[in-house]
């Protein structure tokens, strides 16, 4: 069994690296978002061109996005939702959502902190981590059946 993995949520710490190293003697490929802050924000207008208005600046950015990330959701056999520490993240939330109206499967990884106000997230996740580590351990017990 193979299994594709889409890595959504925050782009501050990394948590990413920890699952993909973790992970690397598994069947696994990983896809996730543009981790890029600047190249992430400013796509839509490097390609369309400039925009005067940080409204319809963003707008171009977000739209482009969105055509990758809907993409790898849609090839995702599991999806990986990391809450950080830092920011509202519209984005995770937003990701989370879209992969459970598609019926992936879905992992949320969240500090204890964090549990109060994502719990309507975390009740339509099929696993709640705190750590990567616990990612990891959870997507080798569903490849080999195996407990470490």
């Amino acid at each position: 069994m193979q299994l594709n993995v889409y890595l959504a949520g925050e782009i501050h710490t990394d948590w990413r690296e920890q699952i993909m190293a973790g992970a690397a003697d598994l069947p696994v490929s990983f896809t996730g978002p543009v981790t890029d802050h600047d190249a992430s924000d400013d796509c839509g207008v490097h390609i369309f061109g400039a925009e005067t208005e940080k409204f319809w600046h963003d707008h171009k950015g977000a739209k482009l996005n969105a055509i990758r990330t809907r993409k790898a959701l849609a090839d995702a056999d599991v999806v990986v939702v990391r809450f950080g520490d830092k920011y509202r993240q519209w984005n995770a939330a937003f990701d989370a959502g879209y992969a459970s109206a598609l019926g992936k499967a879905l992992i949320v990884l969240h500090g204890p902190d964090h549990a109060h106000a994502l719990k309507e997230v975390d009740a339509a996740a099929l696993a709640v981590a705190e750590t990567p580590e616990q990612v990891v351990a959870a997507l080798r017990y569903v490849l080999t059946g195996v407990l470490d």
